[in-house]
């Protein structure tokens, strides 16, 4: 099911959280040996939408109305929610072993020991997320 939000997008102001510099992220990687890269899978579907939100993005059909109560795809600033939220998850990894880019990530190490010590690591913080 597709949902335009266009006339909901006119009125939102816009959230001006900067994208990261993805030539920076990829540059950022030169020098590391081992590369894990992960797609964050249904990354905006796991933001909840606040209580006061949900019936500006209500939609319907013969069934009745519906609210999300998780962020749809198609929301003017899902984009800027999502990496503010991630920016702040991996704020102590981000340029040292982790790179994000809006849902795509990307968790870098030296050698075979450090990388697994890392994953942990970030294994635990999505979970706790």
């Amino acid at each position: 099911m597709c949902i335009d939000y266009s006339d909901l997008n006119k009125v939102c102001p816009k959230d001006c959280y900067p994208l990261p510099e993805i030539d920076q992220k990829v540059e950022s990687l030169q020098g590391f040996s081992l590369k894990c890269f992960l797609d964050a899978y249904k990354g905006y579907h796991q933001i909840l939408m606040s209580k006061e939100d949900e019936e500006k993005i209500a939609f319907y059909t013969y069934h009745g109305a519906f609210c999300y109560t998780k962020m749809p795809f198609g929301l003017k600033n899902a984009g800027a929610t999502y990496q503010r939220l991630v920016d702040s998850i991996f704020a102590k990894q981000i340029g040292r072993n982790i790179e994000v880019y809006v849902d795509d990530m990307v968790i870098k190490a030296q050698m075979t020991g450090g990388y697994w010590k890392t994953w942990n690591k970030h294994s635990k913080h999505w979970r706790r997320s």
